[in-house]
């Protein structure tokens, strides 16, 4: 009995503390939670534009001793708009193969051929698009955003990107504006026939 005397009031003092550090930690939980500001939505969006390979498609490269380099100052500009795709086979493509430029910059498929557009901040790229333009475009997959545009064409995967959350793609989009503007207006897409070889 005088052992129940002992330990329930030190039960009780436990509860007591955990409640009062629980109630005291739940300002700190909101504001952890808190949208991030400018600073901290650039540095998401660096992160998400890094490990989703907005390069692997965006970014022009020259060829080196290991493969595909990027070209640092043409970075996330797009198929070069002077650019040209070699040869190509469209027997391949309809026979159930999907070409690549040598860079990754454009595909040929089905659907055609398309080019990686500039997500630079340039008037070429995005830079006179809104937030609301640039979610439209991944959520709905429409060129520049627009309600009315075209559909964005493979290999662009706005089908999952779509599913990120209004933050991360508000990140992405604070982070594509820091990107330094590369003049590069982006061919528009081509139908298979257009296809030399």
């Amino acid at each position: 009995m005088r052992i129940l005397v002992v330990i329930l009031p030190a039960i009780a003092a436990i509860i007591t503390v955990a409640v009062v550090a629980c109630t005291n930690s739940a300002p700190e939980t909101k504001k952890e939670t808190a949208a991030l500001d400018s600073t901290g939505l650039v540095k998401r969006g660096d992160y998400l534009v890094n490990s989703m390979g907005c390069d692997d498609c965006h970014s022009p490269k020259r060829m080196g001793p290991k493969g595909p380099e990027l070209i640092s100052e043409l970075r996330l500009s797009g198929f070069p708009s002077k650019g040209q795709l070699p040869p190509g086979d469209s027997t391949a493509v309809k026979n159930g193969w999907m070409l690549m430029a040598p860079d990754l910059t454009a595909a040929v498929g089905p659907w055609g051929i398309s080019f990686a557009g500039n997500l630079t901040s340039d008037a070429t790229g995005i830079g006179n698009w809104t937030e609301e333009n640039f979610i439209r475009a991944i959520r709905k997959g429409k060129l520049k955003g627009m309600e009315q545009g075209r559909d964005l064409l493979p290999p662009m995967p706005w089908t999952i990107y779509k599913n990120l959350t209004d933050e991360d793609l508000k990140s992405i989009f604070a982070y594509l504006k820091t990107i330094p503007p590369v003049d590069n207006v982006v061919p528009a897409p081509k139908a298979l026939s257009e296809l030399k070889y």
